[in-house]
């Protein structure tokens, strides 16, 4: 996506418009065209929600209602690798707290925040389903399970070159 002092480019809003209109701009469908605008710009900034609330004919209110009811859609641009850690109940048990206080130190960032590389980001998460390999860790749509703290450092390395 190309911003222009803060406003998105000419070919950005076309390309967002021409995703509501491959879902015949039906407001019934504004979470799948969130999902395509934020694959094609990275994240949901306020002047995207705009194009997307305009071209479905609904208020930016309900855009953006639905874009921070859904934690998977992001306001904020996100590092190359997204990192999401588990903290459900399984997950919380088994030690993923530590986990997570590993990826910080090594990562010198905390939740919510992108290395100044811009190749990692972090977040928590409540549960993904995988309880049985607790505790979890996603690096983008990759699942490593029964992660310890010691393991921290290979899976940031997996990471190093791309």
């Amino acid at each position: 996506m190309t911003l222009v002092q803060g406003k998105l480019s000419r070919n950005a809003v076309k390309e967002i418009q021409s995703i509501c209109q491959s879902y015949g701009n039906d407001k019934g469908e504004l979470i799948n065209i969130l999902h395509k605008a934020q694959d094609f710009c990275g994240y949901l900034p306020p002047d995207v929600q705009e194009v997307i609330a305009e071209e479905l004919d609904i208020p930016v209110s309900t855009v953006y209602g639905v874009v921070t009811f859904y934690s998977l859609f992001v306001m904020e641009p996100r590092g190359k690798h997204h990192i999401s850690i588990c903290t459900g109940t399984a997950c919380f048990v088994k030690g993923a707290m530590d986990v997570m206080d590993e990826f910080k130190l090594l990562l010198g960032i905390d939740l919510g925040e992108t290395t100044p590389d811009g190749k990692f980001s972090m977040d928590s998460l409540r549960c993904i389903g995988a309880c049985g390999l607790a505790p979890v860790v996603m690096v983008g749509d990759k699942i490593y399970g029964r992660v310890t703290p010691d393991d921290v450092i290979n899976i940031l390395d997996d990471y190093k070159d791309k």
